[in-house]
């Protein structure tokens, strides 16, 4: 669509980048089909087009408002408007980019400025997330159902990684809730790979991968992150590590961005894609190896839930599903499985009541065909789900380790 950025638009850092995107959008419609809240609130301006429409007009001298805020807050970022799009238009990066900018001209209210630094500086430091888990736990019988349900009822300890060396290495992010949610996760990643002849190592110094800031539109202590993780990984890389092993599809394809995100930054642009490169959903490297010397007794019944992360960001629709029957596993068929579960990210917590709708039709949908466990492949999508007490959710690769005959 024609774009004329306003003189004060114009001063902005990415305007010509965000001006860009706006042009490539041709105004079809595909995208409002296959947004979720779209379909829940049934307004124009809560869908991808809509909110074009609202930033397209802010970058143009057009007035905007705490309601204009409030339909771009409600968006998901699931990037199923991506998938739809027939003109190609990457309207998570013009979100990012609308989201700030307008933020940075209406401002917050102190309750929500207060509920987004909180959640910047608890979710991505596990030293302080860890402790306050616990505490929660502690506290859960007698806390209200909203926090109730944000919070795992039991700590889970990891089991031992194994302590072999192999020719081949692969590097792995930890991530920083994860750790604490579901720690066996990284765990039987490593144990699985063991068996297939490859060392999982992790560099100590690499953290959050910077999407928790990002999408909270703090994107320079965002891209601060991602700097020190390609530090801290970088020694490694030069040492022969194959890949950056990603465990969490929302982690994974926030990483995969490093490369557009610090292209113009002249000491990390090489680096980073590198990074970008490299880094490989956990099904990637699984689905390219001989899988004929894990010896399985799949007798449970799944329902996977395959994040939008990884649908709709990395393009690995059904990559899971294809792994999980080679290993003969029988999957149950999930209604509207392109649509989101309502966790994204923060989004539950900054938009319960939509993530909690978005979370049951979810959970709807994957019991219809009666599995015995659903699995998923991000650590956000298993906790929120999980918090509804129905069908146990856990990530994919724990259930083919439990299935393994020794």
């Amino acid at each position: 669509m024609q774009t004329n950025l306003s003189d004060e638009a114009q001063k902005l850092p990415r305007a010509e980048e965000a001006a860009a995107i706006l042009r490539s959008c041709v105004h079809c419609g595909f995208c409002t089909a296959t947004c979720p809240t779209y379909q829940l609130l049934g307004d124009e301006l809560d869908g991808p087009r809509g909110r074009i429409y609202l930033m397209k007009s802010f970058f143009e001298g057009g007035e905007v408002t705490r309601e204009t805020q409030a339909h771009l807050d409600r968006c998901l970022t699931c990037r199923n408007c991506e998938t739809t799009c027939p003109s190609g238009v990457q309207y998570h990066t013009l979100l990012d980019i609308g989201r700030a900018a307008i933020e940075e001209k209406v401002g917050r209210p102190f309750s929500e400025t207060l509920v987004r630094n909180t959640l910047r500086k608890v979710l991505p430091t596990p030293q302080i997330f860890d402790p306050l888990l616990k505490t929660g736990q502690l506290l859960r019988p007698v806390l209200p159902k909203s926090l109730k349900q944000k919070i795992p009822a039991d700590s889970i300890k990891a089991k031992p990684r194994p302590s072999q060396t192999h020719a081949r290495k692969m590097l792995i992010l930890e991530g920083c809730v994860q750790p604490s949610l579901s720690p066996n996760t990284n765990a039987a990643t490593a144990r699985i790979l063991d068996k297939l002849g490859i060392q999982v190592i992790s560099a100590t110094e690499a953290g959050c991968c910077g999407a928790v800031d990002y999408h909270l539109n703090a994107h320079e202590t965002g891209l601060q992150r991602a700097r020190r993780n390609i530090d801290a990984w970088w020694s490694m890389i030069e040492s022969g590590a194959e890949a950056i092993i990603q465990t969490a599809s929302g982690c994974g394809a926030f990483v995969k961005e490093y490369a557009d995100l610090l292209k113009d930054d002249p000491d990390y642009a090489d680096k980073a894609e590198v990074i970008s490169r490299l880094s490989q959903d956990l099904v990637e490297i699984l689905a390219r190896e001989d899988l004929s010397q894990l010896t399985l007794n799949a007798s449970q019944t799944l329902a996977f839930h395959c994040p939008c992360t990884l649908q709709h960001a990395l393009k690995l629709n059904g990559a899971v599903e294809q792994v999980l029957r080679k290993l003969g596993f029988s999957l149950t068929q999930v209604p509207n499985a392109h649509l989101c579960c309502g966790s994204a990210g923060t989004y539950s917590v900054t938009q319960p009541e939509l993530s909690m709708q978005l979370r049951d039709n979810k959970l709807d949908a994957l019991e219809s065909g009666k599995p015995d466990i659903i699995a998923t492949a991000n650590i956000g999508c298993q906790t929120h789900l999980n918090g509804a007490g129905r069908t146990h959710v856990r990530h994919w690769i724990e259930i083919v380790e439990e299935a393994l005959t020794q």
